[in-house]
């Protein structure tokens, strides 16, 4: 989050390019751009502050469809070009659109460095659990038994869980959203407002290859029963409130109980604990855990950088020639032997 100030108002069109958008029909991708472009406005920031970059993928077109500099990068390589660009300009507004396999995959070690550091940026992990630009293979977030090209009879790996390893990696802002749902502009905004590396889950639909996958916790009919929007300071409620979430004191978990109980617990996005808890709920007999889960600031990787920089180069004058003639010389007496 960067604070800028004296910026001209923008509506959702100014932050739309003239590309083509090219995603498949229906696709959810359509609904997280409409979202991220409804919520520029509303963030006070620049269109030439702003720099959107992803890696590959199906998400990663979006930079060429908003109206701000970008950068379409390589596979899993978006964080590494990414803190490049905030070390460069730290008053740059920086955005990172990756999926599944991107961030999870090739780009997993990228990832957790950029999360340990604490870039002052935002991540947007569209989630699909599938390769979809190459043709629906499994991903390392698909679920055991996953049938694709890659795996005929069934995945039998055991999928990674995005926020869990967010917040192993030691991410200060973990978040969760749903690619159609009304509220993801307000985590998106909460994201932006963190001080340091935002890292926000976005389950999204792949019409194509995946269809459907998280119709469980996302269809009309059951969304109510098995989704859990989390509010600090709230109790944490849901079906209606006639449900809660509270612990489970033999064994450390959470547990569903009715909404009436007084053990249900009130949301906490400073308690790391309790994040970590909510991201692991198992997927039967659980709601899935949804908006911000974790948002406890701490320094940022370029503001120590920068800060590190301007102590060691205090009182210093810049000579290039005295630096170049610095230190041990090492002379060549002879010319190699030729074989």
């Amino acid at each position: 989050m960067n604070e800028l100030t004296s910026i001209e108002k923008t509506t959702a069109k100014d932050w739309a390019s003239d590309q083509e958008v090219r995603w498949c029909p229906g696709c959810g991708d359509y609904a997280v751009l409409k979202a991220v472009q409804r919520t520029m406005p509303d963030l006070g920031v620049a269109r030439e502050k702003t720099v959107f970059v992803s890696g590959i993928g199906c998400s990663s077109r979006f930079p060429y469809y908003m109206e701000t500099y970008g950068f379409h990068t390589i596979h899993g390589r978006a964080p590494a070009v990414a803190t490049g660009v905030k070390l460069a300009n730290p008053d740059l507004d920086v955005w990172i659109i990756t999926g599944d396999g991107d961030a999870l995959s090739i780009g997993g070690n990228h990832t957790m460095h950029l999360l340990r550091r604490n870039l002052d940026c935002q991540v947007l992990l569209f989630n699909n659990e599938i390769y979809g630009l190459t043709k629906g293979q499994y991903s390392p977030t698909s679920r055991v038994g996953t049938r694709s090209p890659s795996t005929p009879f069934g995945s039998v790996d055991t999928p990674a869980r995005p926020c869990a390893f967010a917040l192993g990696a030691g991410a200060r802002f973990v978040a969760r959203g749903i690619d159609v749902h009304k509220s993801l502009p307000d985590v998106l905004k909460a994201a932006h407002a963190h001080k340091g590396t935002a890292f926000i889950e976005i389950f999204q639909n792949c019409v194509v290859y995946n269809d459907d996958v998280f119709a469980p916790f996302t269809a009309r009919d059951v969304a109510s029963e098995m989704q859990l929007w989390l509010k600090h300071g709230e109790k944490m409620l849901f079906a209606g409130g006639s449900k809660g979430i509270a612990l489970d004191t033999d064994t450390l978990t959470l547990k569903v109980v009715a909404g009436d109980d007084p053990a249900v617990l009130t949301h906490n996005i400073r308690s790391r604990a309790l994040a970590h808890m909510l991201v692991e709920m198992p997927p039967v007999g659980f709601p899935v855990a949804l908006g911000v889960i974790y948002d406890d600031p701490a320094p940022t990787f370029e503001v120590s950088v920068i800060q590190q920089n301007e102590t060691a180069a205090a009182g210093k004058k810049p000579d290039l020639q005295s630096l170049v003639g610095k230190g041990q010389s090492w002379m060549v007496e002879k010319e190699p032997r030729a074989e």
